[in-house]
């Protein structure tokens, strides 16, 4: 019996958000669709990933490429739509590839951010679910957790998570390097556009005083001090609130600089040189660029935070390839894990016969060994024990050097017709037992 491990699945690369809006396995929380790959898609394990960039089924079966067509076909009927119009947007992996691209999605090689921590847990959520209906078994629990481990050992030994690669989180990596601490710092906005809002809302999440929004017209303040839940206040009285700010989001309309260096000298200097960040995202710049050479401010541009991110995103790329390198590593000591259980049956039947044959030799000469002393014959069975043993070392050593199935498969047949392995079959039986599952190690 030959299992084999499938992954069937579509994500942002390969599909648009309408086709995968349509694929996403709803009312899955028990874990019960899973079990449908089994009742009714004929696999021995299953287990589902679903996020909003992916929806993938991992299952374990035997004849693989003769059930795939079902397998789709059950996807389509669980969502209720025909798999023709979602069949062309699906990837294929078996063996090897579908190992490969579990350990790639679970270290966030494969996300849409590279690098991005959250898709580690909602691959654990899916094992959790599919765990909880009984729909894994010894090989897709061992799978998730060399996963996992496999996961650990990428963020343990690469940078791939350590440096920011947007602009809104560039702007919160700055303000920490500089500012230490957000927590009790005051955020500031000028203007009340939707680009100070979108670079506002990462840094408005990291401190806890309300942030100010300061704009031409009240009105316009007063609906984004809302929306963030902070207050408004007019242009008028922007020297007042730079005194008070430790970051300040600048985004108007302005044709004219609203911040000069000789203003902002003397702003300095009621704040007693205070550091003071400002990130200038408008276009004409709001902020006379001459204000960063004055002590303890610092000024960015959308330029300058944009070649940031351009930086620390080559940064990632160059880790994802020593990460590549530890998926690949745990990819090949997997499959050489799954080609050892074919190989278990007939490694176990050749010892049983070996040792049937020494038992049975050892029983016609009872006769001439009834003089032996106790000790004696426990010399006897050491010796004897020991020579099947060696026997039985090169023919196991030969079958475990077998790299590919077909040739596993010639050499399993071999050795199970020089050795007339006629019960091989009870010994599938005694190894196919399932594992216990640990989800405490999830």
């Amino acid at each position: 019996m030959s299992l084999d491990i499938a992954l069937i699945g579509l994500n942002h690369c390969t599909a648009p958000v309408a086709i995968r809006e349509m694929i996403t396995f709803p009312g899955n929380e028990d874990g019960e669709l899973s079990r449908k790959f089994l009742t009714e898609g004929k696999a021995r394990e299953a287990l589902i990933i679903s996020t909003c960039n992916r929806s993938e089924v991992l299952l374990v079966a035997e004849n693989i490429s003769d059930m795939v067509e079902g397998v789709i076909a059950l996807i389509g009927r669980i969502h209720g739509i025909q798999s023709s119009s979602f069949r062309d947007f699906l990837y294929v992996k078996t063996g090897g590839d579908a190992v490969q691209h579990v350990f790639r999605v679970s270290s966030s090689l494969d996300s849409m951010v590279l690098g991005e921590p959250q898709i580690l847990g909602q691959v654990k959520e899916g094992y959790r679910r599919a765990g909880s209906a009984m729909a894994t078994g010894p090989i897709l629990n061992r799978l998730m957790h060399k996963a996992f481990f496999t996961a650990k050992r990428v963020r343990n030994e690469t940078g791939i998570g350590l440096t920011a690669i947007s602009v809104a989180y560039v702007a919160v990596e700055l303000a920490r390097k500089i500012l230490g601490d957000l927590r009790d710092k005051s955020v500031h906005l000028i203007g009340a556009g939707d680009m100070a809002e979108l670079a506002a809302r990462h840094l408005v999440g990291c401190v806890e005083k309300p942030p100010v929004v300061l704009n031409r017209t009240l009105e316009n303040a007063c609906v984004l001090a809302e929306r963030l839940k902070g207050q408004a206040d007019t242009l008028s009285a922007l020297d007042n609130y730079l005194v008070e700010a430790d970051v300040v989001i600048t985004s108007t309309g302005s044709c004219e600089a609203l911040i000069r260096k000789d203003q902002m000298a003397k702003i300095m200097k009621r704040r007693r040189f205070r550091p003071l960040f400002i990130i200038d995202i408008a276009i004409p710049r709001d902020v006379d660029p001459t204000v960063n050479e004055l002590d303890g401010v610092y000024l960015y541009n959308i330029d300058d935070l944009q070649a940031v991110a351009a930086e620390n995103l080559t940064q990632r790329k160059q880790e994802a390839l020593r990460a590549e390198k530890i998926v690949a590593e745990e990819t090949n000591k997997f499959i050489d894990w799954t080609s050892s259980l074919s190989l278990t049956p007939t490694v176990v039947a050749i010892r049983k016969r070996l040792e049937e044959i020494r038992t049975t030799e050892l029983a016609r000469s009872n006769g001439k060994l009834a003089d032996l002393t106790p000790e004696q014959r426990a010399a006897v069975e050491m010796i004897t024990r020991s020579i099947i043993n060696k026997i039985a070392h090169y023919p196991v050593s030969f079958l475990k050097r077998a790299k590919s199935r077909t040739s596993q498969s010639l050499y399993l047949d071999v050795a199970q017709r020089l050795f007339q392995l006629e019960s091989i079959q009870e010994c599938v039986e005694k190894t196919d037992e399932p594992e216990e599952t640990n989800h405490n190690e999830v």
